[in-house]
């Protein structure tokens, strides 16, 4: 089943109002569902799921059980819940609409975590069964998320997929109940140096017109991505999303300015999904838009 293919079986009422179909990420699936009243069939989940509530009726009551765990949520914005992989639910019930951010997580993304915690194992389905929580710093990574899908840059799978193991990280260290709070992070001495700096640049440039992944950098760099993340950010002092969005910005200006490539071949070979995607990035970096700049520039 593939991470989208989730929210289908699960969710076969109400409307999607917004999915990272287009977006083709590879390490995270995204969607916004609106779920009127009803009931939902029983299922056993494939991949780790979090529904993040951005909008509601005053009344919204949202009742389900798990592995045998009744929970009864009142629905408001920022409302939260965990859905491990490998729980069964049923008894899902929906007492009046609501807005919910749906991200789903292959298990995979938590086998990677041992290389970033020294001596500790996460599984997925360590992870708790929770309704009704507030974490912030959640609903921030899935509103960048958001923000990515209604306006993809130049980067996006690899934003995607550093929000994506941030994600894990923070299920990992507060709901999992495999986490230890020995575990410390800070003590790992892998550093990003210069030469191997140099050598995941390199790869972004050569490779600027493909998609790129966290995984394929942290390879180049002889990391895991959890690590690669933090050592780029440190060595450079931007994340890796954002250095490449900028790479292939800097490419673009150099298309426009030196050739007469139309802007739809452009934003393709700068993999942007889209012209008017290309021209809203463009236009949000340089204050003007790729047409402005060509004509000004030349």
């Amino acid at each position: 089943m593939s991470l989208l293919d989730h929210g289908v079986q699960k969710y076969p009422i109400g409307d999607i109002l917004k999915s990272s179909a287009a977006c083709s990420w590879p390490g995270v699936a995204a969607e916004v569902r609106m779920h009127p009243a009803g009931e939902l069939p029983s299922i056993t989940l494939e991949h780790m799921e979090i529904g993040i509530a951005l909008s509601c009726h005053p009344n919204s009551i949202v009742s389900r059980k798990g592995d045998g765990l009744q929970q009864v949520t009142k629905v408001e914005p920022g409302t939260i819940w965990l859905c491990p992989a490998g729980t069964r639910e049923e008894d899902i019930k929906v007492s009046a609409w609501h807005e919910v951010l749906h991200l789903y997580l292959p298990v995979g993304r938590f086998d990677q975590l041992s290389e970033f915690y020294p001596g500790a194992r996460i599984r997925a389905h360590s992870i708790r069964y929770l309704g009704g929580i507030h974490d912030e710093y959640i609903r921030r990574i899935g509103q960048s998320l958001v923000d990515e899908m209604r306006a993809p840059s130049a980067a996006g799978h690899v934003r995607a997929d550093s929000l994506a193991i941030s994600l894990v990280a923070r299920l990992a260290q507060r709901y999992s109940s495999d986490w230890s709070y020995g575990t410390n992070p800070a003590a790992v001495r892998a550093q990003l140096d210069e030469r191997r700096v140099g050598r995941v640049i390199d790869f972004m440039i050569a490779n600027i017109d493909q998609d790129l992944s966290i995984d394929d950098l942290a390879s180049i760099a002889c990391l895991s991505p959890f690590h690669f993340i933090r050592m780029f950010q440190k060595a450079v002092g931007k994340t890796p999303a954002h250095y490449l969005n900028e790479l292939r910005l800097e490419r673009a200006k150099t298309l426009l300015v030196l050739g007469n490539a139309p802007l739809a071949d452009i934003a393709l070979g700068c993999c942007f999904s889209s012209q008017s995607n290309f021209t809203r990035a463009f236009r949000r970096a340089t204050g003007v838009t790729p047409n402005e700049y060509r004509n000004t520039s030349r």
